[in-house]
């Protein structure tokens, strides 16, 4: 595999303790201790009343990440292709679903079955921003990172264009928890360009490794890292937060990694 290069133009960021890219800056370089606290979702205020109440974590996640990106890059969302990656969905949604099909009312509501589908999240940023344009949902298990930010890439390098990537975890209730346990939610955004501008704050050069992954040297980051598969996005995210040049490899399969040369702008 060739590399995909493409430089990062904004970042939105929100998990465990992490609220926003600026604020997030001096927990990623080790100028203040992490403290994980429960991520705290804002409402998704760029949606219509009716959809704002509809809305579940994955869409307020989605919406606040993105947008937080978009801004950073000064670009309008209504015109950016987007890379929707998530592991698992909307647990909440399957969570119910699930319990009404195992009761004596098995009658699912239309609107919990649209809220369900693993492209509900796409559906919902269309509506809040008014975009278009084409738009890519994938999910690969713990993997889901890494293969959007790949198609990402390659839709930057292919296309010639701007690409929005977007991806989110969030955690699914018991029972199903016990066989996912994903412990909360965490999303990141990249808006990702062929082309140097004044918004780059990295370019980033992306291959295929066998080498092992980078593991975090903060006991409570690698954590988050390896217990929600967005968070897989920590040490590219650690590494532009420093500001120097770096080589690092993140997860993706069993069998190969994302090795990633990485240039401050």
């Amino acid at each position: 595999m060739h590399a995909l290069t493409a430089y990062i133009e904004g970042i939105g960021l929100l998990g465990p303790g992490l609220n926003g890219w600026p604020g997030s800056l001096a927990l990623l370089t080790g100028q203040q201790a992490y403290q994980p606290h429960p991520t705290l979702l804002p409402p998704p205020l760029s949606l219509p009343a009716a959809e704002r109440r509809r809305s579940s974590s994955i869409v307020k996640l989605t919406l606040a990440t993105g947008l937080e990106a978009v801004a950073a890059a000064g670009q309008d969302a209504a015109q950016l292709p987007c890379v929707f990656s998530a592991s698992s969905g909307d647990g909440y949604n399957c969570h119910e679903i699930c319990q009404m099909l195992a009761s004596d009312d098995r009658q699912i509501s239309p609107t919990r079955f649209h809220n369900s589908v693993h492209n509900a999240a796409a559906g919902y940023w269309s509506i809040a921003t008014g975009a278009m344009t084409a738009s890519s949902v994938l999910c690969a298990f713990d993997a889901s990172f890494g293969a959007g930010l790949l198609e990402a890439l390659a839709q930057v390098v292919v296309d010639n264009r701007r690409s929005l990537l977007l991806a989110c975890d969030t955690p699914y209730p018991q029972p199903l928890h016990g066989a996912r346990p994903i412990p909360d939610a965490f999303g990141v955004a990249l808006v990702l360009a062929p082309r140097r501008s004044a918004q780059a704050l990295a370019k980033i050069s992306v291959s295929l490794s066998d080498a092992a992954a980078e593991r975090l040297d903060d006991a409570a980051l690698e954590t988050l890292r390896m217990t929600i598969p967005a968070a897989r996005s920590l040490p590219l995210l650690r590494r532009i937060a420093q500001g120097q040049a770096a080589h690092v490899v993140l997860d993706y399969l069993d069998s190969a990694r994302l090795a990633l040369d990485i240039s401050p702008c």
